[in-house]
């Protein structure tokens, strides 16, 4: 099992106490017994160690903390997802969108694959995403499209059941493809230490 996680990916560990660790919401211990998921968050880090999120129930529930590389037992990145699409159930617009967004995707020629609740429940096989939720899909790529570009792929991907959400991964850091479409003089590079604000001409250069 490959030891390089990402932000997104998703890690079942094998003992849910791993992520009880300090003084976790109340909330925390009830989700880690039902599913020993957590997700990778965008943080340095521990040597030996990886940042993650659990999701609970709630947009507001999320927990942060980490869990010995030793402790996974299962580590599943959003492209691997690709692959479940057909098999999953349509059950909200969120999960309904996934299947036409994927037929536009597979064209753009860069690694990608749902995250956020889409990912979760495609990964885990738990029913956690609602009618409200959004499409989250995360897009690797060592360079940014220009603003035209990215104006075409909201285009593109507009008029889906659900909202669609693109962020665009690169070597540097994450960027929100809707932001760089509006053409800013800056964008928000979000990084390991925090976000921070970039030229869009040295992103896209």
């Amino acid at each position: 099992m490959s030891h390089t996680f990402r932000p997104h990916d998703l890690l079942r560990v094998t003992d849910p106490s791993v992520l009880l660790t300090g003084a976790p919401p109340a909330w925390v211990r009830a989700v880690v017994e039902r599913t020993a998921w957590a997700v990778v968050r965008r943080d340095g880090g521990e040597t030996g160690r990886v940042a993650v999120g659990v999701r609970g129930v709630t947009r507001g529930e999320r927990h942060a903390t980490t869990v010995p590389v030793a402790a996974v037992a299962e580590h599943v990145r959003p492209e691997d997802l690709r692959d479940r699409i057909d098999g999953g159930r349509q059950r909200t617009p969120a999960m309904a969108a996934l299947r036409p967004a994927a037929s536009f995707l597979a064209g753009i020629g860069c690694p990608w694959g749902p995250t956020g609740s889409v990912g979760f429940e495609l990964g885990t096989r738990r029913p956690v995403t609602t009618p409200d939720s959004d499409l989250d899909i995360v897009i690797r790529s060592d360079a940014l499209p220009s603003p035209t570009c990215a104006a075409e792929w909201i285009g593109a991907l507009s008029g889906l059941p659900a909202r669609v959400d693109c962020l665009l991964e690169t070597s540097a850091g994450a960027v929100a493809l809707a932001e760089l479409a509006a053409a800013p003089p800056t964008l928000v590079l979000r990084t390991a230490r925090g976000p921070r604000l970039i030229s869009l001409a040295e992103m896209t250069r």
